[in-house]
Parts: C-alpha cells; sequence; structure tokens
C-alpha cells in the first residue's frame, strides 16, 4: 500500500505533469518526456487495479486446481499462469512469465524432473482456459528458452548449451496447431530441415502481431536496422 494517500499522489502527479507539459509547450515533438508524462499516469491508475487483479481468491477451486495453483509443486508457477490468464481479460497487451533453474551443467536427470513438474501442469491449464474462455484464438502464447542443450553428456549427469537445434512451441493467436516445424539431425544437435533462425522466429511473431518487420527498418551510421537486424523470413507454413 502506498504510504501517501490517493489524494495526496495524484494532486503531487498533478504538479510533476503541469513542469512535464511546460516542457512540451517550449518544444512539442519531445518523445521521452511524453514518455514519462505516460509512464506516470499508469503507474498511477495500476495501483487501483492492481490489488484486484492480483487477487487469486475468487477463483473456484475447480481453476486453482486445472493450473496446479492450489498445492504441491506447481503451485507458485500455477499462480503465475493464472494471473497472466487475469491480466489478458484486463485487456494487458503484453504479459511474461518466467520459469528458472533449467540450466543443468550438473544433476540433471533429478533437476530437469522437477522443473518439468513443477510447469507441465500450469502451462497445460493456462491453455485449457484460454480456450475455455474463448481467448486463445486472440492470444498468441510463446514458450522457450533462450538456447537448448547438447545431446551429449557433459561430466557425468550434464549437459552443455546448444544453439543449433532446440525447440520452442507456440499456440494460439494465429497458428497452426497440432504439427511441429523443421527437423534436427538424428542425434538432435542440429537443425536441418526448414531451420528457423532466431531472426526467421522474430519476424513470424511480428507478422501474427500485425506488423511487417521490413517495413520497421530504419537507416543508422550508414546501414539498415530493423527489429530482425537484416534478416528474418517469415514462417508461413505455421501460420493458420
Amino acid at each position: 500500500k502506498p504510504s501517501t494517500d490517493k489524494q495526496k499522489q495524484r494532486a503531487q502527479l498533478d504538479y510533476i505533469q503541469k513542469l512535464n507539459q511546460g516542457v512540451l509547450a517550449k518544444e512539442e515533438h519531445q518523445p521521452a518526456v511524453e514518455g514519462i508524462i505516460e509512464s506516470y499516469e499508469l503507474a498511477f491508475r495500476m495501483q487501483d487495479v492492481m490489488p484486484e487483479m492480483m487477487d487469486v481468491s475468487k477463483e473456484t477451486p475447480a481453476t486453482l486446481a486445472m493450473y496446479g495453483a492450489d498445492a504441491g509443486p506447481t503451485q507458485t508457477f500455477g499462480q503465475q499462469c493464472l494471473l497472466a490468464r487475469r491480466f489478458a481479460e484486463a485487456g494487458v497487451r503484453f504479459i511474461e512469465v518466467t520459469h528458472g533453474n533449467w540450466d543443468q551443467h550438473t544433476n540433471l536427470t533429478v533437476d530437469h524432473k522437477a522443473r518439468a513438474e513443477g510447469c507441465d501442469k500450469p502451462i497445460a491449464g493456462l491453455l485449457q482456459d484460454l480456450k475455455q474462455r474463448d481467448m486463445l484464438k486472440d492470444t498468441l502464447v510463446i514458450w522457450g528458452g533462450e538456447f537448448g542443450r547438447t545431446p551429449a553428456a557433459q561430466g557425468a549427469d550434464g549437459r552443455n548449451h546448444n544453439n543449433k537445434g532446440y525447440t520452442t512451441w507456440m499456440a494460439g493467436g494465429g497458428v497452426k496447431g497440432g504439427f511441429s516445424y523443421g527437423e534436427t539431425d538424428e542425434h538432435g544437435y542440429e537443425a536441418t530441415e526448414t531451420p528457423c533462425h532466431i531472426h526467421d522466429w522474430h519476424a513470424t511473431i511480428l507478422h501474427l502481431l500485425g506488423l511487417n518487420h521490413e517495413e520497421l527498418t530504419y537507416q543508422y551510421a550508414g546501414r539498415d536496422f530493423r527489429l530482425t537486424d537484416v534478416h528474418g523470413i517469415v514462417a508461413q507454413d505455421i501460420i493458420a
């Protein structure tokens, strides 16, 4: 709870915004100042809505159980996934949920099993809940990490990093379901058939969000830049 009541906060913010507007009056096009004004107003409004959005006590026992948010090793991540659905319902446009401690260079057998047990049910519950609320078709869900693991062991019970062949998945929001795109070699080490580079993946995500990544190009220091660098081809085969 803020240490200053709402009325005093509003008065303080109004004074700050008056100063910010004064800066804009002298020079209209100042994106940094405009961003500050919008951010302050957003933060003020969030104080009203966030407590209710974070309160899962009104969710039914069946919903909590579907996410595994009620007890056990799935409780923490299950609650995060449940909050993600609540945020999406409230109109939040981008939501990130994290699940860490996957970097098993040792003790992989035990630790990976524990990590998987902690996230399988919650993420399945999120997809099921979005679908039954008719939200999945309008919500793009992306699951992945920054790299995979090598097929060969590192030491007695570990795997090293591998950026040559690994899996991410997408659901809802305009993508085809029930199929895989691309293949690795027989060892699972390197993508060999229709490999999808990270720039291609980003271009595909932007396309699904209604943005043409090539139209976001700008010139700087004598070369072209965009969100996919100067690369990226949309993977049309995964588009529904």
